[in-house]
């Protein structure tokens, strides 16, 4: 499956992809030209593999070293990822070191490089340290909590009804932690980053989208209630495993987890008659045992016997929780139209498909230049499928529901609608 394996001494016997996207810390716009060099985790000083960034500023897959498979399947085994350095450097940027890039057997991690332009003498904050993964290295259980909060009817409560946040704003330690830092990350890559660091991306589709539901109907529960807020604080949630789940600075996406994340990320859970998203609490299974939630471990089992997600979280969280769907996405120019838009199709949805492809393509580069018509000939399917190319969706020219949101999220970062508006 792979060729040109890159090898640590210690970690023969499988291999996984990285391709690293570089990116402006200034304003998110891609850095092409950039230099990676990729250093054995074991010996800094080795390094293994230099890439360069292209115009969309990513760097080809590389095939790198892992661990075997089974590691990843069965809790005790071992380590299951293999662990690599990187030194990123671009033409008017700071140099970035990130230090502890997992990667895991047959699955692509995608990891950030954010370069602060060098426009000082001071150094960029750095390096970037990837701890731990949530399921190989030791942090604090869950601290019970009711999985629908009691709340009084005095405005407490800003949301009247379930919304999809733009950005969550991210406390990086304990509530009470009045010296870490809040970081601010649109809601789709934060669900995406504390999957990403709490279950492992080789694990069934089932198991996967079982634990983003979990993790997307947890979040929005604080989202909705407004839970820290309420007691005076200034973000949404942390990145503490005792209150709330496993957020890890600068650490790499897995493109399985990213997929299920972009199919499904309006999506919450519910109980009959209950209106807040529900508090979906779970543990690893292993280190804690968490009667009535779910285990992370046991999802991966449940998945290997062909539970579908559903019957994975009806399992543990009891025969009458559903799947909803939040009534709003804040941030979005328009909605999805409902069909999957194709060569064929026409009207005003293709021409604003069509403006924020054109706008998007103003950075991008790669993607093509085509005319705002409002008809969905090849033109527009080629500048579709090379969207989806760069952003890690299926390449099928055709603009779904995780492609226009895919496509609606990028442009509202580059044109900054949010603020104007």
């Amino acid at each position: 499956m792979y060729q040109n394996i890159h090898i640590c001494a210690a970690d023969r016997g499988a291999a996984g992809l990285l391709q690293v996207h570089a990116v402006s810390l200034a304003n998110g716009f891609p850095i092409a030209g950039a230099t990676v060099r990729i250093l054995c985790g074991e010996d800094p000083a080795r390094t293994l593999h230099t890439a360069e960034t292209d115009s969309s500023g990513q760097t080809p897959q590389i095939a790198l070293a892992a661990p075997p498979l089974e590691y990843s399947l069965t809790p005790g085994e071992g380590k299951p990822y293999s662990e690599y350095n990187l030194e990123v450097t671009a033409p008017g940027y700071k140099p970035l070191s990130i230090r502890g890039v997992q990667i895991l057997p047959d699955t692509t991690a995608i990891q950030p490089a954010a370069l602060e332009p060098a426009g000082d003498n001071e150094p960029q904050e750095d390096p970037v340290t990837i701890p731990d993964h949530g399921l190989y290295g030791s942090y604090p259980p869950k601290i019970a909590e009711s999985e629908v909060k009691h709340v009084r009817e005095s405005g407490e409560i800003v949301l009247s009804r379930v919304v999809v946040p733009q950005t969550i704003v991210v406390h990086d330690g304990v509530p009470t932690d009045l010296s870490a830092k809040n970081y601010y990350v649109p809601y789709r890559d934060y669900i995406k980053n504390v999957a990403s660091s709490e279950i492992y991306a080789t694990w069934p589709r089932a198991s996967i989208t079982a634990n983003v539901l979990a993790i997307m109907s947890f979040t929005l529960n604080r989202v909705y209630t407004e839970w820290y807020r309420n007691q005076g604080h200034d973000f949404t949630i942390t990145s503490s495993t005792a209150f709330d789940h496993k957020w890890i600075y600068g650490r790499s996406i897995y493109e399985s987890i990213s997929l299920t994340v972009d199919e499904i990320f309006d999506n919450y859970l519910s109980r009959p008659d209950v209106k807040q998203p529900i508090l979906t609490q779970y543990c690893d299974g292993r280190m804690v045992a968490c009667p009535g939630w779910m285990t992370q471990w046991g999802s991966a089992e449940l998945g290997e016997q062909g539970y579908s997600p559903i019957e994975i979280l009806r399992y543990y969280y009891g025969s009458d929780i559903y799947i909803n769907t939040a009534e709003q996405i804040a941030g979005i120019p328009s909605s999805w139209p409902g069909d999957t838009l194709r060569v064929g199709s026409s009207g005003q949805k293709v021409a604003q498909l069509q403006e924020q492809l054109n706008a998007i393509a103003g950075v991008y580069t790669a993607i093509p230049h085509v005319e705002s018509d409002g008809l969905y000939g090849p033109a527009t399917s080629e500048a579709v499928r090379t969207f989806q190319s760069i952003f890690g969706l299926p390449q099928s020219g055709a603009a779904d529901f995780a492609t226009w949101y895919k496509v609606s999220h990028i442009y509202v970062g580059i044109t900054r609608i949010a603020e104007l508006q």
